[in-house]
């Protein structure tokens, strides 16, 4: 398989690089660019960050593999690669969720009313979503979730508890899976919904990782949602959240932050220096990081044809599945041999005396941590792999 750009496609990632370097020259730049951030460098969680991804609107960046009849601009699915890779690689937000997830489901199975009420407002980044998954007994099994929609009359009545909603703070949509039949095999009871975030009946609380990064859980009492506001049909909703999961493995996680992090390696052990030498000419350390620059080309090559299968048209499970794994694991790996190499020093936090690099590394190896879970566990992809990639028959 032939992994090469053709010239129109590098045209386009100048001309977007291009675009970008206009961009780094207003006064919020530094808040819109934050390649520092570590886990949640793609979320639109601030005013300045809500206004770029605006202008990308405005520049016709958004949206751009949809279909006409929806907006877009029928344009093959790899400029949304190149965009979203430039994005990430220089951590600013991305095109993620909203175009990604949500929209691509919408567009697949939701009705007329949801199409003309959200696809708009998708493509024009009015709107933010977050995921409603998880739950405290449904996060790696998650069609055990318990979250209960009952019917009466032209609604549903919403009840129960979600965790690990990253975007809750801030979004202004809620993609909601929950339980609507429990009298079937569970994966057969789940609906989606729509919920605003604003609705009386959501509680909000934080939740802080040990990545420092702030993900939430969400109490529903009685949260009333319109019939217009179920996603597709009833109880089909586990097909849904599946689709919505695998756009969302290889649309959230490029592989820029992994070349970041993997370049940062690099300068590190340039710098760090043993017994007056940098680690560097250490002939062990140059064949570790010789390992490291060939999984990181692995990394690209799995999240490339996460891409080629999903420009097709197709749902990318299993290779969806591979990337996520390999790259979060690989990150892992990386952060944790640059603690290696710096010594105790090395688990000194930003802004103790003496933390090297302003204590990137210390922060990097908690904060891959939680890479490797959101978004569906390393135990979850691997059995996604077995299951549907080698047909075993896991855990019989």
């Amino acid at each position: 398989m032939n992994f090469s750009f053709a010239e129109e496609e590098l045209a386009f990632l100048e001309r977007f690089q291009a675009y970008l370097e206009g961009e780094k020259q207003r006064p919020d730049a530094n808040i819109v660019f934050a390649p520092w951030r570590e886990t949640d460098s793609w979320l639109v969680d601030s005013p300045e960050r809500r206004q770029f991804m605006k202008r990308l609107a405005e520049a016709g960046y958004i949206g751009m593999s949809w279909a006409r009849e929806y907006g877009g601009r029928e344009m093959p699915g790899v400029y949304d690669y190149l965009l979203n890779e430039e994005l990430s690689s220089q951590g600013a937000p991305i095109i993620g969720k909203g175009v990604g997830c949500i929209g691509k489901t919408i567009i697949a199975h939701g009705s007329d009313r949801l199409k003309q009420e959200f696809l708009p407002q998708i493509l024009a980044a009015d709107i933010e979503f977050a995921l409603g998954y998880s739950e405290p007994g449904a996060g790696s099994d998650l069609a055990s979730l318990k979250l209960r929609a009952e019917r009466r009359g032209d609604k549903w009545v919403l009840n129960g508890q979600k965790m690990w909603t990253t975007s809750a703070h801030f979004a202004d949509w809620y993609w909601v899976a929950a339980r609507t039949d429990t009298d079937v095999p569970k994966h057969k009871g789940i609906s989606v919904f729509l919920v605003p975030m604003d609705h009386p009946g959501l509680t909000i609380t934080e939740i802080k990782t040990m990545g420092d990064h702030r993900t939430n859980q969400v109490f529903f009492d009685d949260v009333d949602v319109p019939q217009d506001y179920l996603v597709g049909e009833e109880n089909a909703g586990w097909q849904y959240v599946c689709e919505a999961l695998d756009y969302e493995r290889f649309a959230l996680y490029t592989v820029g932050p992994l070349l970041l992090r993997f370049q940062s390696l690099v300068e590190l052990l340039k710098l760090t220096r043993r017994d007056g030498v940098p680690l560097s000419n250490d002939p062990v350390v140059r064949s570790q990081v010789a390992d490291f620059a060939c999984d990181v080309e692995t990394a690209k090559m799995l999240q490339r044809r996460v891409i080629a299968r999903a420009i097709k048209g197709e749902v990318p499970t299993v290779e969806a599945a591979m990337y996520k794994y390999y790259s979060t694991q690989l990150g892992r790996r990386i952060a944790n041999y640059a603690i290696d190499c710096l010594g105790p020093l090395g688990l000194l936090k930003a802004g103790a005396p003496h933390a090297p690099f302003g204590g990137k590394w210390e922060m990097s190896d908690r904060a891959t941590v939680v890479d490797t879970i959101g978004g569906g566990s390393s135990e979850v992809q691997k059995n996604i792999v077995a299951r549907r990639g080698l047909g075993l028959m896991v855990g019989a």
